[in-house]
């Protein structure tokens, strides 16, 4: 079993194997259509490229409503049973793609859509919390990262078959695959015991998502964390348009890039995890994460107007560096969203960092773009000095929110909460 758990991203038999390949089946549907919508939307439908980038912004703001309540229903509710639930609406949602034959009926879809995946995030921190249990939630939520980005991969793999075809029965195969792996993840988290919510006494419906948008401490390190979020944008939007423009790297590379970082994810997910489990060590990982994160910046920044084996070569280096910044910036903002969080409330207190963490994925883009590809080397280094400041301040801001946190314990405040189970 040891060789097993060293070489493959899922864990050992148990309930959280059964939750990595709930995951495993979610994420092959979503690299589906991460690399497949383009070309369906346009070539399949024939919106305009304009109109799906309009689309898909619009919807994944509007979006970003439903983390908070559906976080707090999951503190109220069993989160096995109302994250089936929420994979099988988003299987019909899936479906519903293949009506789509304007812009109106795309954007009421994709706001659906994002809807319904905003909450499923929410709710799943909360399953995660509840599977794991306070000793193993960290270790868990590193262990479904790892997954994820396998099944992203092997759908996005699938995907180039029906890319390749370019024709509208394999574009309909391709939303029916999303749609039906939905399907299939709901199946396996019903294969999970029930974790129905912890009598607490009597409060308001509305308590514990009002708590958590009311806790200054929590928001400012969650704040911070959302900050550090940015650089997805720079993996996924600058570094590509960067290589292409700026270096004499192939575009053949921004491939490599995309794999290398996904390869790394797969391996090292889980261990780069230990030690972030509570607040603190989580603060210290969160700082580790802002400084790498940094240098992979002044890394990218290096490879201006090289030729193409010094900007390759270069390249890959800035991602692996980028990628260990990466996962220690997942791990750590779960150890710290967990750790700072009102035990009772969760599911309320993740929606809410996905929340902020949503809002900064949908200003990267522009914000990014605009200082990397227009300020070059400049901008580069502000997000490298953005990214070290942030992770420098992080431990200071978490203190504050322990010591917050332990005088409202210490006043009871909080009220007296049984944990639910930490079995595997």
């Amino acid at each position: 079993m040891r060789v097993h758990t060293r070489w493959s991203p899922l864990p050992p038999p148990g309930r959280l194997r059964t939750l990595a390949l709930a995951t495993l089946a979610n994420t092959v549907g979503s690299g589906l259509w991460l690399a497949g919508a383009p070309l369906y939307l346009t070539r399949d439908v024939g919106l305009s490229p304009a109109s799906v980038g309009l689309g898909l912004t619009l919807a994944g703001l509007l979006g970003l409503t439903a983390a908070v309540p559906l976080g707090g229903l999951a503190d109220r509710r069993d989160p096995r049973t109302l994250r089936a639930l929420v994979q099988l609406l988003q299987a019909a949602v899936a479906g519903a793609y293949l009506l789509v034959a304007s812009f109106p009926a795309f954007l009421v879809v994709a706001v659906l859509d994002a809807l319904l995946t905003a909450g499923n995030l929410a709710v799943r921190a909360a399953l995660v919390a509840a599977v794991g249990g306070p000793e193993g939630r960290v270790h868990a939520f590193a262990t479904l990262r790892a997954v994820a980005n396998l099944g992203i991969a092997l759908g996005a793999g699938l995907a180039g078959f029906a890319l390749a075809a370019d024709t509208h029965l394999a574009y309909q195969v391709l939303v029916v695959g999303n749609a039906t792996t939905y399907l299939v993840s709901a199946a396996l988290l019903m294969r999970l015991p029930g974790y129905p919510p912890t009598a607490t006494p009597a409060r308001p419906a509305t308590s514990g998502r009002a708590r958590a948008l009311r806790d200054p401490p929590f928001l400012a390190v969650s704040g911070a964390s959302a900050v550090l979020a940015l650089h997805a944008t720079v993996l996924t939007l600058v570094v590509p348009l960067w290589t292409v423009s700026r270096t004499g790297a192939p575009p053949a590379v921004v491939s490599a890039v995309l794999l290398v970082n996904t390869s790394l994810t797969v391996l090292l997910a889980v261990r780069l995890a230990r030690g972030a489990d509570t607040a603190v060590p989580a603060a210290a990982a969160m700082r580790r994460a802002g400084l790498v994160l940094a240098m992979a910046m002044l890394l990218y920044s290096a490879t201006t107007g090289r030729p193409a084996g010094p900007a390759t070569g270069l390249l890959l280096l800035a991602t692996a560096v980028y990628t260990v910044g990466d996962l220690w910036h997942s791990t750590a903002g779960a150890g710290l969203a967990y750790g700072l969080a009102a035990p009772e409330s969760i599911g309320a207190y993740q929606g809410v960092d996905g929340l902020l963490a949503g809002l900064a994925r949908a200003v990267g883009p522009a914000l990014l773009t605009w200082a990397v590809l227009d300020g070059g080397v400049t901008g580069w280094c502000g997000v490298a000095a953005l990214f070290a400041a942030v992770g420098l301040l992080v431990p200071a801001l978490t203190r504050w929110a322990v010591a917050s946190r332990d005088r409202r314990a210490a006043s009871g405040s909080g009220g007296h909460v049984a944990h639910r189970p930490a079995s595997l």
